[in-house]
């Protein structure tokens, strides 16, 4: 295959380039210096851009310093904080489609300005200037919007609310919660607990709490109670559901409540909500 394309002109190339992948141009910059140039040419990096880059880099938290649309792509799969700092936006190194975090800030969570119930602070481990922890609540309430016109069109879609549980956290597994994400009147919803299995945990409480675990189940939707699992960057994510990007602009919800329990609970940290393509 390169030694046909090495006998198109440079430009040839690069349109034949641009109608196939990132991960297919870098193939083809790792196995031929000769088309090397063509590969990484602003014609073939260009196509894998947003078609709305423009928008995209105008609502971008700091200017994006870039030479060429090899190096801006790269730099766009590493994340940038837009919005003022209460999104960041990001690509798939390898498909190019698009990924949103909504912060902490961006979500609608039920007495998020009340000291007595929730907390604002700084984290090391977050991309965002502040995360929300929860100090003593009994009803959960979490909501978080996005339109389809940001994502990108023919594409399977993931919610994930991302968190982390601390030292003092109390009252999150007495319960489950429930989660839905809901596109017009189409509406999918399960359920999920907001810490991790602790087996030796759960069989204590099976011993002595079994009457009551049962009784509060049954005030809940039927669902899958799915346990928050570890992401790469330190934090855990729980799965709120998916949905599929087609051409028209819509509306997407995304919730996790618990309202039905009455229990008191507290050590939940809120960064946001992400929203990536489905591998």
């Amino acid at each position: 295959m390169a030694n046909r394309l090495n006998m198109l002109p440079e430009d040839c190339v690069s349109t034949i380039l641009s109608l196939t992948s990132p991960a297919d141009s870098c193939r083809v910059i790792l196995a031929s210096s000769s088309l090397r140039s063509a590969a990484e040419s602003d014609i073939v990096w260009g196509r894998f851009l947003p078609f709305d880059l423009a928008y995209i880099l105008s609502r971008t938290h700091s200017q994006i310093n870039f030479s060429s649309m090899k190096e801006l792509y790269f730099q766009l799969c590493d994340s940038v904080l837009i919005d003022g700092g209460r999104k960041s936006f990001s690509l798939n190194k390898i498909s190019g489609r698009k990924s949103f975090v909504l912060s902490s800030r961006a979500l609608s969570i039920y007495l998020s300005n009340e000291a007595n119930h929730w907390t604002w602070s700084t984290h090391s481990a977050s991309r965002f200037s502040e995360v929300i922890e929860l100090k003593s609540i009994s009803s959960i309430d979490i909501e978080g919007r996005i339109s389809t016109q940001d994502l990108s069109p023919n594409t399977t879609y993931s919610a994930y609310l991302i968190i982390q549980v601390s030292d003092r956290a109390f009252g999150l597994d007495s319960i489950a919660s429930e989660i839905s994400v809901s596109m017009n009147e189409c509406s999918v919803s399960n359920t999920a607990y907001l810490c991790p299995l602790d087996e030796g945990k759960q069989l204590l409480g099976s011993l002595f709490y079994m009457n009551r675990r049962r009784m509060m189940e049954k005030l809940v939707v039927e669902g899958d109670g799915k346990r928050p699992s570890k992401r790469e960057d330190g934090w855990m994510e729980i799965e709120l559901g998916e949905f599929f990007v087609g051409e028209e602009g819509e509306e997407v919800i995304m919730k996790l409540m618990e309202v039905k329990g009455y229990q008191l609970k507290g050590g939940l940290i809120i960064e946001g909500i992400e929203v990536r393509p489905k591998c």
